[in-house]
């Protein structure tokens, strides 16, 4: 009931937020205008970014499954990912690629189904402190810009807030595995599960150091070239030209991505194109059309890779395909299985 309660909560949000964003019939205009004049062209190389970024998550993902002993063919990961990226996208939640990552990775092995849920959750882990040391390198660029205006402020800080507490839980787990801690942490405490999943990650990872380097390595590129397809979106419709202009958007992506993953609305549509709407508007002076185009052309360029995943799904799904609810209550019996053994 109350992931029904929750689900119905994100439609109703996200159909008011796209409602809201879209009823200023001059605003519908300068969008029409946009697309008419736009030089689509430049969704090739957007479109070829977010793929390379794909491989380079995938390779990253891998690595951590090797390093847990589980041995996934080059091909088999990257459909798996797609398929992830399929379900992330498609599905009410932002979990649901994740799981599915866990099942099939589960299947590679008879032992150590604890490790493909330790790989993801350490991927997800290596993911942030890369988007971190981007974010650092990007916004100390126009840090005095960010913090003149009020919405850039605020969004730093949300943004800040949102690392912070991500950062809090991976200390945590890393704490608690230095000083042998999850036997002692009491079962009322919030977010105990993770912090013991985090824990568990260290111990198995913190031995091989080169791991770690390796998957922070292709972390930040990843994100780079993410960024990169949402510059190519604003090439297509004449702004941001040039070096300056990569470093001018660059520099609020990072926080306008974060505060769009929350699970507020459905893969974040509706606050993510408010969020460019009135960050691009308020900043560079862009009208709001052309900000609502960037908006939509750069998800439109990861959905056409996760419809990619879509039908790759279609061809290799297991006999019966996949059914979420059993899916969770696997991972959950895995999960109880590494909180247990802490």
């Amino acid at each position: 009931m109350k992931r029904i309660i929750l689900t119905l909560l994100q439609i109703s949000i996200t159909v008011f937020l796209l409602w809201w964003i879209f009823r200023d019939p001059t605003k519908r205009q300068q969008m029409a205008v946009a697309l008419e004049t736009a030089n689509l062209i430049w969704l090739l190389p957007g479109l070829a970014a977010i793929g390379v970024a794909c491989l380079l998550q995938t390779l990253r993902w891998r690595i951590l499954l090797i390093a847990q002993g589980i041995t996934m063919a080059w091909w088999r990961a990257v459909r798996v990912y797609f398929i992830g990226l399929f379900f992330n996208l498609f599905l009410l939640g932002s979990t649901g690629g994740d799981i599915v990552k866990i099942f099939y990775a589960m299947r590679e092995t008879a032992t150590r189904k604890s490790g493909a849920l330790l790989s993801v959750l350490v991927d997800r882990m290596m993911g942030l402190l890369g988007l971190v040391a981007v974010t650092i390198l990007l916004c100390s660029f126009k840090l005095d810009v960010l913090l003149d205006k009020p919405l850039t402020r605020a969004m730093m800080g949300f943004f800040l807030l949102i690392l912070c507490a991500s950062l809090g839980a991976i200390t945590a787990g890393f704490l608690v595995d230095r000083f042998n801690l999850a036997s002692k942490l009491p079962k009322w405490l919030p977010l105990r599960g993770r912090i013991i999943e985090f824990s568990t990650a260290f111990s198995t990872y913190a031995r091989n150091p080169k791991v770690l380097l390796q998957t922070l390595g292709l972390s930040m590129p990843a994100h780079l070239l993410t960024f990169f397809s949402f510059y190519c979106a604003a090439r297509a419709f004449g702004v941001f030209p040039g070096l300056t202009g990569l470093v001018d958007l660059f520099c609020v992506l990072p926080a306008i991505m974060t505060l769009a993953s929350l699970p507020i609305s459905l893969s974040g549509m509706g606050v993510r194109e408010q969020l460019f709407q009135n960050t691009l508007t308020e900043l560079y002076g862009i009208s709001e059309g052309i900000s609502l185009m960037i908006s939509m052309t750069g998800f439109i360029m990861l959905v056409f890779w996760g419809l990619i995943g879509g039908i790759i799904y279609l061809m290799y799904r297991p006999t019966g395909g996949i059914h979420m609810k059993e899916l969770q209550e696997e991972v959950a019996e895995v999960e109880k299985s590494v909180e247990t053994a802490a």
